[in-house]
C-alpha cells in the first residue's frame, strides 16, 4: 500500500483528517478531498496501521516502467478566509516543490512534459481547518535558499496553520490520465492534536520534509527497487 509511514517525530505527530473520520462513519468525503481528487476520491480507503490515513493503489499499474516523473507545481487549497496569507502560501508551496524535486531526483528522472513511461505527480497542501476549500495558489519556481530565508525571517512564534496541516497526492499516467495512486495524510504540531494552535513554521517544514521523503520512498518501493541513499 502507498503510505506516508507515520513514525515518531519530535516536531509533528499523526493526526486523522476529516476524510478518514467520514469514511469510518459512513459519511460523505469532505470537499477538502473531493475538490482536489475529483471523482477518483471515491477509490480512497483507510490506510494500513502506521501509514497514510487514506490510500489507493491501482492494482494493474506497471510501476517498474515509470522511471520519469513530471512534478506539477504544488498547490495550496483553502477557503477565502484562510488565516494563511498569500505570501505564506507561496513560501509553503515553494518549499514543498523544491523539496519534492530534491528527493525525487535521487531516484527518478524529472521531466517537464508528458510522455512514454512518465508519471505525473500532483501534490496539494490543504488548510485542514477550512470547510469548503478552493485552489488559492500554486508554487512558483524560486531557489530553495530564497524560500528558506523567507521562512527563517518569520517570527519564532508564528503559525503556518491552526493545529494541523494536510497533504494530498495524486499520481497519474501522464499521457492517458489513468489513476495510478492517491493518498491523504495529516499531521499535527508537536504539542499533539490537543494543541489547537501548535502547528508552527518549524512543524510545517518538518512535515513537508517528511511527506517528500515518504512519497519518493514509496514510489521507489512500488517499483521493487531499494531507495537511494540519502
Amino acid at each position: 500500500m502507498l503510505c506516508f509511514a507515520i513514525s515518531a517525530c519530535s516536531t509533528t505527530v499523526e493526526s486523522k483528517p476529516e476524510a478518514a473520520k467520514a469514511l469510518e462513519s459512513g459519511g460523505a468525503l469532505p470537499p477538502a478531498v473531493t475538490s482536489f481528487m475529483g471523482p477518483d476520491a471515491s477509490k480512497l480507503q483507510p490506510g494500513p496501521e502506521g501509514g497514510a490515513a487514506l490510500v489507493y493503489i491501482n492494482p494493474d499499474a506497471q510501476w517498474a516502467k515509470y522511471t520519469k516523473i513530471q512534478l506539477m507545481p504544488v498547490e495550496f487549497w483553502a477557503a477565502e478566509d484562510s488565516k494563511v496569507s498569500t505570501s505564506d502560501q507561496q513560501m509553503l508551496t515553494g518549499y514543498a516543490y523544491n523539496k519534492l524535486r530534491e528527493d525525487l531526483a535521487k531516484s527518478f528522472t524529472l521531466v517537464d512534459q508528458p510522455g512514454p513511461d512518465v508519471l505525473t505527480l500532483r501534490v496539494a497542501l490543504m488548510d485542514a481547518t477550512t470547510v469548503t476549500p478552493g485552489l488559492r495558489s500554486i508554487s512558483v519556481i524560486v531557489p530553495q535558499a530564497r524560500v528558506l530565508n523567507g521562512i527563517q525571517s518569520l517570527a519564532t512564534g508564528s503559525y503556518a496553520f491552526v493545529g494541523s496541516a494536510e497533504a494530498e497526492m495524486k499520481a497519474t499516467e501522464s499521457t492517458t490520465g489513468e489513476l495510478l495512486a492517491e493518498a491523504v495524510d495529516q499531521r499535527a504540531g508537536g504539542m499533539g492534536i490537543k494543541g489547537a494552535a501548535s502547528f508552527q513554521w518549524g512543524d510545517a517544514e518538518n512535515a513537508i520534509d517528511y511527506w517528500a521523503q515518504r512519497i519518493t520512498t514509496r514510489l521507489v518501493e512500488l517499483q521493487g527497487r531499494a531507495p537511494a541513499a540519502s
